[in-house]
């Protein structure tokens, strides 16, 4: 038996666990809270509810619907990388796993009265917010971040009244990672592949209507310390219709200089280098003549300012500060040489990087670093309350990024648990306490049932337009579904 009076389920107990598994003694079962059901909060519950047989895990979301940028975040055309939803809803199924949507830490209910409520507090709620560029007319009509563009397409209920104004010609993406990379695919992609997917209803008919037909990607570094990865840059080499410009001018060099670099970066510049140099072919050009569209990466410019119209409202352009790099590799920094370059474009999208915000005054946050501070997931000074995901570490990384991590703080509750650091010997109601709290503050939890009949009427609706989905992007609407 376990804490909780529970039998190791599989047979094959952890390395480490003997020890606490050969106590006599019969605790209540832990009860821990997770805050948040995307990667980070699913990837934490799951590795809790494998490693100990008698924990009880209840998962908080402020959105009616699960998983977080699995489904807002992850583009429309990569329909793989959203399977990982399937081993979530496996977890979510679990009889000692609850999942509350429709409720929102630190307004409906305190980060404290969650501690009197479980035994341990996970907050696993990732980066809701986008860092801004800080330069004159980043708030001019047409600008945008990636975060609120891609919530857009994606179906996120707070970015679905957007109206981006793709009227324009040019578009411009200030950032060299793989989120620019989407939404570049996104704003050049034939509506015949977009129709496929699960982008929302409301975005594919802006979309088919957008005059963008050339987006240049902008960073402040070299072509040897982009952030996107290979995979995502052979997709918009071949993607139809759209032909790729690359200055063989700033490659020049660069093939002994990576020489002795790592295989994925090594691999990633050779075909920068091989695109640069490469002539259209025959198709190509057939496809250029019928609908040319076309983008490109820009190196070492630096944003200095967004130039409004004449009327001062719109953005009609951009100017950049030409830079150079003093250092090498990872750590090479972008220093202005004093030369500046105008750059027309209607439609400016700022993609460099989310920021996670404080959730409550009760919570230890770096506003600096953008995380909760804390040692493997462990909140400094605040017993009992841990971090994973993207509040923990920053917003870098893929999915298996945020898994490995999210396993290691789940680590640490579970070494916590097993040596006593946590007190599972007095009783703590659980979902029960917060039931009553959230009743007399008339706020209605969405259970995981609710969230599946959601799910089923999305699918429904989809398959009716032939799609995967159709995501609902009203949260009124997804409520009135469940009869709330």
């Amino acid at each position: 038996m376990v804490p909780g009076g529970a039998c190791w389920r599989g047979g094959v107990v952890p390395r480490g666990f003997k020890r606490w598994l050969s106590s006599s003694s019969c605790s209540p079962a832990p009860r821990v809270c997770v805050v948040g059901s995307g990667p980070a909060g699913f990837y934490t519950a799951q590795h809790i509810l494998k490693h100990h047989g008698g924990a009880q895990v209840d998962i908080y979301e402020k959105l009616p619907v699960p998983f977080g940028l699995v489904r807002f975040g992850v583009a429309p055309d990569h329909p793989e990388v959203k399977n990982v939803i399937n081993a979530f809803t496996q977890t979510a199924r679990s009889e000692r796993c609850a999942y509350y949507g429709n409720v929102t830490v630190g307004r409906d209910i305190k980060v404290a009265e969650l501690r009197q409520a479980y035994h341990a507090v996970v907050l696993s709620y990732g980066a809701e917010d986008n860092r801004v560029l800080g330069i004159p007319g980043e708030n001019l009509s047409g600008v945008y971040s990636a975060r609120e563009f891609v919530g857009w397409y994606n179906g996120l209920p707070e970015n679905r009244d957007l109206k981006p104004d793709l009227s324009c010609e040019t578009a411009l993406i200030l950032g060299h990672g793989n989120v620019a990379l989407d939404i570049a695919r996104i704003l050049l992609s034939p509506l015949s592949l977009l129709r496929k997917t699960d982008i929302t209803d409301g975005s594919l008919a802006a979309l088919a209507c957008s005059k963008v037909k050339r987006v240049w990607l902008v960073g402040r570094r070299g072509p040897l310390q982009v952030a996107f990865t290979i995979k995502e840059l052979r997709e918009m080499i071949n993607l139809p219709g759209a032909r790729p410009v690359l200055n063989p001018a700033d490659f020049t060099g660069l093939e002994n200089a990576v020489k002795d670099a790592p295989r994925p970066r090594k691999r990633l510049t050779e075909l920068m280098i091989k695109t640069a140099l490469e002539k259209p072919g025959e198709k190509m050009l057939e496809a250029e003549a019928a609908d040319p569209r076309e983008w490109g990466l820009k190196f070492q410019r630096s944003p200095q300012e967004v130039l409004p119209t004449a009327d001062g409202r719109r953005a009609r352009g951009i100017r950049m500060a030409l830079t150079r790099l003093e250092g090498s590799g990872d750590s090479a920094k972008a220093v202005p040489t004093g030369d500046v370059e105008e750059l027309e474009c209607g439609l400016v999208l700022s993609s460099i990087g989310y920021r996670s915000l404080p959730l409550d005054p009760a919570v230890p946050f770096d506003t600096q670093r953008g995380i909760i501070p804390n040692s493997s997931g462990r909140v400094e000074g605040v017993p009992g309350l841990y971090c994973s995901g993207w509040v923990k570490r920053g917003p870098t990384g893929v999915i298996i990024t945020t898994m490995n991590d999210s396993f290691d703080t789940a680590q640490s509750v579970l070494e916590d648990l097993q040596v006593g650091a946590l007190d599972v010997s007095t009783f703590r109601e659980g979902f029960g306490a917060v039931e009553s709290i959230l009743r007399s503050r008339g706020v209605r939890p969405v259970s995981f049932s609710d969230w599946e009949k959601i799910d089923a009427a999305e699918v429904a609706r989809g398959k009716a337009a032939g799609k995967p989905r159709e995501k609902i992007v009203d949260p009124q609407e997804m409520l009135r579904l469940i009869g709330h």
